[in-house]
């Protein structure tokens, strides 16, 4: 059997951030404001976890690259979809913090479960666990404007 590969041409969407500056720098404040403080693999592996959850090539594309730029091992990368299989690779901090990404991510599913909320609650401090809620809360919405503006994998062009 020969199998064709079809290029895809994504139709022009909407420049969210040229269209709409004001939203899309209070986005910027709000994931800033949400990833203070925290570890930065931390950060990586939440913002990786929704990004396969939600399906988002381009999000997952960024984060595992800056991951990767931060001294993330591509073993750690590998596992991040299938972390309950591969829980030796984290910590139970850093799994509390996919679970916890996991039941916000897939909330209309069945909600927060207080089994994952406490777990995560005993590994963070009031504070701490704010701040992953936030980060959790912003990349969803990352992961959703890339996907409904059309945003292609491996086009970011942040500067940094």
């Amino acid at each position: 059997m020969h199998m064709t590969t079809q290029t895809t041409t994504h139709s022009t969407r909407l420049d969210f951030a040229k269209t709409a500056p004001k939203v899309f720098r209070a986005l910027i404040g709000f994931d800033a404001a949400a990833r203070e403080g925290l570890d930065l693999a931390l950060v990586e592996l939440i913002q990786i976890r929704a990004s396969h959850l939600n399906h988002c090539a381009y999000c997952l594309h960024m984060h595992t690259n800056d991951a990767r730029k931060a001294g993330e091992s591509e073993d750690r990368l590998h596992m991040v979809a299938v972390w309950r299989e591969a829980r030796h690779f984290f910590t139970p901090k850093e799994q509390s913090a996919l679970a916890l990404t996991e039941a916000v991510t897939l909330v209309a599913g069945a909600g927060v479960p207080d089994a994952v909320y406490t777990e995560a609650a005993s590994h963070f401090d009031d504070q701490e666990l704010a701040q992953v809620l936030s980060l959790i809360f912003t990349i969803n919405t990352w992961n959703r404007l890339a996907l409904s503006t059309g945003k292609v994998a491996g086009t970011d062009d942040r500067r940094g």
